[in-house]
């Protein structure tokens, strides 16, 4: 009985590395083959606009549906001088921002700082932060790792026939995101 143990945990111990590989192989192949998304333009959902905070664009250019939620990349036109986002936590998505047009004010924790074109910044999850347009109009790349379902909160939130409150957007926020 004791051989017949131990034969099967060397099995198990042997096996391991190739199910990790495997599972990795099976994980790159999901997606075959790679594509395009033109400037201006959406992937799957076309520009969605925005409600509630500010009324900027956003184009989704890689969605989490795209990366089996590894990864989101969408790129925002900022319409909305003088607003942002209010200060908020994403628990399990790590966001970089980097500026392609305009300026803006970021808080991150306690710290603030003012970017520019060609500036980015890192907002680590777990941790307060907040943005708010400065210039007239504006444009970012924003990516977030893991995908998370910001994506699905700002098509939800694009998706509603009025302009949402500000406790509604807290409630959509924690029903989709928490």
């Amino acid at each position: 009985m004791k051989r017949g143990k131990f034969i099967a945990a060397a099995i198990a111990i042997v096996a391991t590395p190739f199910n990790s590989i495997s599972n990795t192989y099976t994980k790159w192949q999901q997606n075959k083959k790679g594509f395009k998304i033109p400037a201006g333009e959406g992937r799957i959902h076309g520009h969605i606009q925005l409600k509630g905070v500010n009324k900027n664009i956003l184009d989704v250019k890689i969605s989490g549906s795209d990366t089996n939620g590894d990864i989101a990349i969408f790129e925002q036109t900022s319409l909305s001088q003088g607003r942002g986002t209010p200060l908020h936590i994403h628990p399990a998505q790590d966001e970089v921002f980097y500026v392609l047009e305009g300026a803006y004010h970021f808080q991150v924790g306690e710290d603030k700082f003012h970017l520019n074109a060609g500036d980015s910044i890192f907002l680590p999850r777990k941790v307060a932060h907040a943005w708010t347009q400065v210039s007239e109009k504006g444009r970012m790349t924003v990516i977030l790792q893991p995908a998370g379902k910001l994506e699905n909160f700002f098509i939800t939130v694009a998706a509603m026939d009025h302009e949402p409150s500000q406790a509604e957007m807290k409630k959509i926020y924690l029903k989709i995101m928490i």
